[in-house]
């Protein structure tokens, strides 16, 4: 299978491309940023701004499926980064025929998620972090989620819990709507995509992800997704 990968050099994008290339499919990496993705077999890098539908167009152009794991960071003022490329993206994929679509959003998209035995995350750090520092951020992925599940493609939302980094794919469970998890390691996020991606069990629905196995430090966690500077 032919995958273009949003956000290819980030995080997250780099989990999925790594792990797409093992599995054997051939990888767009869709990346703004010259260089920034290694020369491998089976990848193709396409330079363009996942907001801007000229470029978007011809970076999905010829292909199977495109995966998004887009993001940015917290911040006061207004963020548009996930709606516009949502918008970029469908239209690109309606114009050249390609019907599926896995998008990383956020367990916060879901109003009711609550994980189980969380009481400080559910009453101290969810209301600061994702309720206040990360509103205008979520506010946009809320936007996106909104335009995504008015194309008629073969979409699925993808809903991890706090990320963090872990070196391999480790146990991980998925449901629909979203997981009952604090935590989801990137590397199980990408793993859920591209499982998603061959069994398709989540189309036109979101998909919680979370990771069982591994628990990062919360601080730790904080400080490196919504505060240090890269």
């Amino acid at each position: 299978m032919r995958i273009a990968v949003f956000g290819a050099n980030g995080p997250t994008g780099r989990h999925i491309t790594q792990q797409a290339l093992t599995a054997g499919h051939d990888v767009v990496a869709v990346t703004r940023r010259p260089g920034s993705v290694p020369s491998r077999p089976g990848l193709t890098v396409a330079l363009a701004d996942a907001t801007d539908p000229a470029a978007v167009d011809a970076a999905v152009d010829g292909t199977d499926a495109v995966l998004s794991a887009l993001g940015t960071r917290f911040d006061k003022g207004e963020i548009t980064t996930y709606s516009a490329s949502a918008t970029a993206i469908t239209g690109a994929m309606t114009r050249h025929g390609v019907e599926r679509l896995l998008v990383v959003s956020s367990s916060i998209a879901d109003p009711d998620w609550r994980p189980s035995g969380a009481h400080f995350f559910n009453h101290v750090l969810d209301p600061l972090v994702n309720r206040r520092l990360g509103r205008t951020l979520h506010e946009d992925m809320r936007r996106m989620e909104t335009a995504i599940r008015g194309t008629d493609l073969d979409w699925t939302l993808v809903r991890p819990s706090g990320l963090f980094e872990h070196p391999h794919v480790t146990d991980y469970t998925t449901a629909e709507t979203s997981a009952d998890g604090v935590f989801t390691a990137r590397a199980d996020l990408a793993a859920s995509m591209l499982h998603e991606l061959e069994e398709e069990r989540y189309v036109r629905k979101a998909m919680g992800v979370v990771t069982t196995s591994v628990r990062p430090s919360i601080v730790k966690l904080i400080w490196n997704e919504g505060v240090r500077k890269k």
